[in-house]
């Protein structure tokens, strides 16, 4: 998936390679410097106090919340949050940022069940929470999304369940605000994980006989794009039938495929496997046809260049269908990939626009097997990057996958020793630490290290077991798990253990997050 990359003219300076671990020193580093663009009256940091102030203003709040390194975030930014549409708008309402690296934020994000970034929560004057809006969208189909959301008679959640009935009877805002729903940063939908498919599926039928067609085909669409996942919680049956009729149809229109291109572009390989089969002539037939639309998004202006070149990186995804790696894929489409990442490359200038645009075209290059190239691409971006250690992370990967082991570890550390903040150190060491157990099993001082160096950061943060941050410190456990399989290292695992114990005791009696700390180490006790 392209555009869901877990993806300012800020000098982040390159922390040097260094031969082994020893040479690793990661200590706390300070949290992010915050950018955003200028025009909007952006409340930061306090979301109490905003709430406060938008109750007394009587004015709805809109909760963005991100983080410096993310790719989609940095998109939002350059695409949506410069428009001076979006600007005059803001006046209507309380925007807040929480960026994800400041105090408590992980702990907020909870409260509201966030499970990613960017989420974007509007809420009423009270606090009710109205919608969550797209965070993949185009500048027009989230203004609409917004005033959808503005002008809504119910909360999102009200208005799903009367659209759940059978001859339901809602306004064209009401389906446009259900169709925007931003379903994948919801952590507390109302209905169980492995129905949510399914129930768009219902929800698209309802707005049909409702006379909603553009919005009936977006949540087909969507429907298909999370029934396709790969999550085994997303495995509901769809009625394939009707999604592939509603496909065929956009597929066939240049102006619905235009409209509804987040769709198309998000997964077009997984989806064809979902709904015809794999390697069956259906597939291909569908593939080819798809193909078609991409190709032509890819070359549309209107569209941002990180969207074409996603379309780009669709094309190359349905090419190996029938190429799987390492084969080479067909020179025209090569050719294509390398010419499109070079002009994107040439093209952006602005530093948040680049964060979306270079991670994209690396991510396109590496999957069309241009890996070195991809390399390149990285290497001379960094210095222009409010978050280097992103792409160093992308290195790490693409080293891995040419299966350098020592490369990879070496980015892995190095995108570790330069991240900034205390939720991205935290999940940046997770990675380090999940790189090590795989990569370089044996080396048991330095999973030692990390591990150790991990939990001092955990002690030092606010809100450690809120969040991405509990989730950073659950891949270390469950890695460590794996890693001590059979016993094998139990000696390093109760010292790695002693220490977890000890930041847990450090935490008051009867907070939440004790209970969370010990239930987090009890699977690896010896």
């Amino acid at each position: 998936m392209n555009i869901r990359l877990h993806h300012l003219a800020a000098s982040i300076m390159l922390i040097a390679s260094s031969a082994g671990f020893a040479a690793t020193a990661p200590s706390a580093a300070p949290t992010a410097t915050v950018h955003l663009p200028p025009g909007i009256a952006w409340q930061q940091g306090d979301v109490d106090a905003a709430f406060a102030l938008a109750k007394t203003s009587g004015k709805p709040l809109l909760l963005y919340w991100g983080a410096v390194w993310c790719p989609p975030c940095n998109q939002v930014k350059a695409t949506i949050f410069s428009q001076q549409a979006f600007k005059d708008r803001s006046s209507f309402f309380v925007p807040v940022y929480l960026d994800g690296d400041s105090a408590n934020a992980q702990k907020v994000g909870e409260r509201y069940k966030v499970r990613g970034y960017p989420t974007m929560i509007l809420f009423k004057p009270d606090g009710t929470e109205i919608t969550r809006l797209p965070g993949e969208a185009d500048p027009d189909r989230y203004m609409q999304a917004l005033s959808a959301g503005l002008n809504a008679a119910h909360p999102v959640k009200q208005t799903f369940a009367i659209a759940l009935k059978d001859g339901a009877k809602l306004t064209r805002d009401d389906w446009r605000m259900l169709a925007n729903y931003s379903w994948d940063t919801d952590g507390d939908l109302p209905v169980p994980e492995d129905r949510i498919s399914a129930t768009l599926q219902t929800l698209a039928r309802h707005a049909k006989a409702d006379h909603a067609p553009a919005e009936s085909q977006r949540l087909e669409l969507t429907a298909v794009n999370i029934a396709a996942s790969g999550d085994p919680k997303q495995s509901s049956t769809l009625d394939k039938a009707a999604a592939l009729a509603t496909l065929h149809q956009v597929l066939q229109d240049p102006k619905l495929s235009r409209d509804d291109f987040d769709a198309l572009i998000e997964s077009p390989a997984d989806d064809t496997t979902y709904l015809v089969g794999k390697g069956t002539p259906g597939q291909r037939d569908l593939a080819k046809q798809w193909d078609a639309v991409l190709t032509r998004l890819a070359a549309d202006s209107s569209l941002s260049t990180t969207d074409r070149l996603s379309a780009l990186d669709g094309r190359v995804n349905l090419a190996r269908l029938d190429t799987p790696k390492p084969a080479p894929l067909a020179k025209p489409l090569l050719d294509a990939v390398r010419e499109q990442v070079a002009a994107a490359d040439k093209a952006t200038t602005s530093a948040w626009e680049r964060q979306s645009v270079i991670s994209e075209g690396a991510e396109t290059l590496t999957d069309a097997g241009l890996i070195d190239e991809s390399d390149t691409l990285l290497k001379s971006s960094m210095g222009r990057s409010p978050a280097p250690y992103y792409f160093m992370s992308e290195l790490a990967a693409n080293a891995k996958a040419r299966g350098d082991k020592a490369a990879a570890l070496d980015w892995y550390q190095r995108a570790y020793d330069a991240s900034s903040g205390p939720a991205t150190r935290l999940r940046w060491g997770a990675n380090y630490f999940a790189g090590a157990v795989t990569l370089a099993p044996d080396d048991t001082a330095r999973i030692q290290h990390v591990a150790s160096d991990l939990l001092v950061q955990a002690g030092q943060t606010p809100g450690a077991f809120y969040g991405t941050n509990r989730r950073a410190l659950n891949k270390v456990v469950t890695q460590l798990a794996q890693w001590n399989k059979g016993g094998a290292h139990d000696s390093t695992v109760k010292v790695i253990v002693k220490q977890f114990e000890g930041v847990c005791s450090k935490l008051p009696a009867g907070d939440a997050a004790l209970a969370t700390c010990e239930s987090l180490i009890r699977p690896v006790k010896v």
